[in-house]
C-alpha cells in the first residue's frame, strides 16, 4: 500500500496532516498547483514499511514554468508609444 502524508503549517493556528490512501502523486501535485495545499511543511511518501521525503520533488513538479515575453510585444509597445507622442504633438 502506498500513500502520501502532506503536512500543512497554519502558523499560530497549528498544523494539519492530510493523510488519504486514495490520493495519488498526481493529485497531490495538482492540489499544490491549484493552491488548495499552501504552506506545505513536508510531504512523505509511505510505501509498505518505508518512508521517503518527497517534498522537493513534488514542489518542483507543481511549479509552473516561467515564459518570458517575446520581442514582438516589446516592438509593439515602442510603436504605440511613438504613435501616442505624434498624437499629442502641438501643431
Amino acid at each position: 500500500m502506498q500513500y502520501f502524508v502532506v503536512m500543512i503549517d497554519y502558523g499560530r493556528r497549528g498544523r494539519e496532516a492530510v493523510v488519504d490512501p486514495e490520493i495519488t502523486r498526481r493529485e497531490v501535485i495538482s492540489r499544490i498547483a491549484s493552491g488548495e495545499y499552501r504552506n506545505v511543511s513536508f510531504i512523505h511518501e509511505i510505501a509498505g514499511s518505508s518512508v521517503e521525503d518527497v517534498t522537493e520533488a513534488i514542489l518542483t513538479e507543481a511549479t509552473l514554468p516561467r515564459i518570458p515575453p517575446e520581442d514582438v510585444d516589446l516592438q509593439a509597445i515602442r510603436l504605440d508609444h511613438a504613435h501616442d507622442l505624434r498624437k499629442h504633438e502641438r501643431t
